[in-house]
């Protein structure tokens, strides 16, 4: 192993840490002739430094070099009160190889071991060195998505759902239902993440939410319009129905754009549905978990900031 240090993120490694998850994923995707996932430069992937600071300061880890001091990796942790979510982890292009995110990996699974925590995250499937170094220190795939995208019209979408009456805007009054809603069916808990989405004081977030006649929370839906994060989700609701409903609510928010999203692959009737408005998969992602964890009881949509599987 490379030498090196485990340390917490400073505020003063916002900028290292955001040219750092941008040259590491960009690089790796063009070794592969992909093409740059973040062509917007290190001022897009600031994001995700501010996004998990604001939510978990002082929880995210570089790994440094003792003898230069620059950052050879960094990792976002997301501790909730049902487990413990893995966030983006990125290693530099100088040191791929040299067993760095290993080493960052080990300090996740001894914060969540001490704290007796199932440990949580959404990877890529094209990515099989990560899948194997989740899956030797015990990460389980449980859920398989199918990521999509949708290119929005200027003018908007032509396309009705049944039940887009029954979507409005989410309040801060819906928070806890949401959280309760998503403790139903996902198995996780996490109010303080729907309460931030919902105050939207970044102002690049949007929330819906479905309500049954008699004003019974059934779903929400969230999405981001930031450069570093175009994605629809996290959401979740009892059916797909309701799942259309909302995620068309909030792909209506979004002309002009391609924002992404993330579909369990069982949830046939979503998926058809946004075949037939015209989505595009572009990749297949693992939902995976080590430790305790239980089927889905209805739909959910993950997304990757922050890190929601």
């Amino acid at each position: 192993m490379a030498e090196l240090r485990i340390r917490t993120m400073q505020a003063a490694d916002r900028a290292e840490v955001a040219e750092l998850i941008c040259v590491s994923t960009n690089v790796w995707f063009q070794m592969r002739g992909y093409p740059a996932v973040f062509p917007g430069g290190p001022e897009t992937t600031a994001i995700y430094f501010d996004v998990y600071e604001a939510l978990d300061p002082g929880q995210a880890i570089v790994a440094e070099d003792p003898s230069t001091g620059r950052i050879m990796g960094s990792v976002f942790l997301h501790p909730r009160p049902t487990h413990i979510s893995l966030g983006i982890m990125n290693v530099h292009p100088n040191h791929f190889g040299k067993r760095v995110a290993g080493a960052m990996l080990k300090q996740a699974t001894e914060l969540a071991d001490s704290q007796n925590k199932p440990l949580r995250l959404v990877s890529s499937g094209r990515n099989t060195d990560s899948f194997s170094l989740y899956n030797k220190v015990g990460f389980v795939p449980r859920y398989l998505y199918q990521g999509m995208f949708l290119d929005i019209p200027e003018e908007g979408l032509p396309f009705q759902e049944a039940g887009e009456e029954q979507v409005r805007e989410a309040t801060l009054a819906d928070v806890e239902a949401m959280a309760a809603l998503e403790l139903e069916v996902t198995g996780i808990q996490r109010e303080n993440d729907l309460r931030y989405f919902v105050e939207n004081a970044d102002g690049i977030w949007s929330v819906s939410v479905f309500e049954d006649s008699g004003g019974k929370l059934d779903g929400f839906m969230a999405s981001c319009s930031h450069p570093g994060c175009n994605m629809i989700g996290p959401g979740a609701a009892r059916t797909e129905e309701q799942t259309k409903a909302l995620l068309l609510a909030e792909l209506r928010k979004h002309p002009g754009r391609s924002p992404a999203f993330m579909l369990p692959v069982t949830a046939e009737d979503v998926v058809q549905t946004c075949y037939r408005w015209g989505a595009k998969n572009y990749e297949v992602a693992l939902g995976q978990v080590r430790g305790d964890w239980q089927p889905m009881q209805g739909i959910a949509m993950p997304t990757f900031l922050p890190e929601t599987s």
